[in-house]
Parts: C-alpha cells; structure tokens; sequence
C-alpha cells in the first residue's frame, strides 16, 4: 500500500474517530485520510451522495475526483467494487475494526487483504 495515497473510509459519523459504515453505498460521508511521511494522519470528510439508481457509481467517481487511492470496507456491492478497481482505487476488506482510525492503522501495518470479487454483496 502506498501510503502517499489517500484512503477513504465509508462513514456514519466522519473523522478519524468516527464510525465506520456497514456498507459502501449508504454510507452517510467518507472519510478521506492523508498520512504524511512522519505517519501522521489528516482527514477531511465528504457527504455520499444519495443513494439511488447507480448512486454507487456516482460515489466511485466522487472518490475518484478526490484522488483516492483505496478504500476500507465492510460490504460493497459487485458494480461499485468493478468501478473503483477501473478507478485504479484499491478496496481492502475489514470488519473487524469499527472506528475509521483503527481500520486505516490496519491497513498501514499490512494487516488488511485486498476484498476478493466473491466477497461483494449480491443484489447490486
């Protein structure tokens, strides 16, 4: 993972000390996290736009206009992992740690394992 890119964490509540979203797509915000190369992080948090037909593709572009360069979830669906991986935005699977800064602090240490198509969600 190239930690000069940054991550975006789907959120309920937005930060480094938020809550993670269950799911990609109704995700309330993202959280967008920047480590420098001390291993500081900074964040801003952007809202999701609503959710309706091929809303997931409009929040793959919008992260993709943000210069994401991977994702951390919980659930996605199999169009929205498709798109962001033509995005060129790597998306990591974790549903262990429910608080954004943790699920990023996995990810950083290597403990995180690209999602596997099979793991997308049926349905979308």
């Amino acid at each position: 993972m190239n930690q000069a890119t940054t991550i975006a964490v789907p959120t309920e509540t937005g930060g480094l000390d938020g809550r993670r979203s269950a799911h990609f797509g109704h995700a309330d915000s993202f959280t967008l996290v920047m480590v420098d190369s001390e291993g500081e992080p900074s964040f801003s948090v952007i809202a999701n736009p609503p959710h309706v037909q091929g809303g997931c593709m409009r929040t793959v572009a919008l992260l993709a206009g943000h210069d994401v360069g991977s994702v951390i979830v919980t659930g996605i669906g199999g169009g929205p992992l498709a798109g962001l991986r033509q995005a060129g935005i790597t998306v990591y699977f974790d549903d262990e740690h429910p608080v954004v800064r943790d699920a990023v602090t996995a990810l950083l240490a290597g403990q995180l394992a690209e999602i596997k198509p099979g793991q997308a969600c049926r349905g979308h």
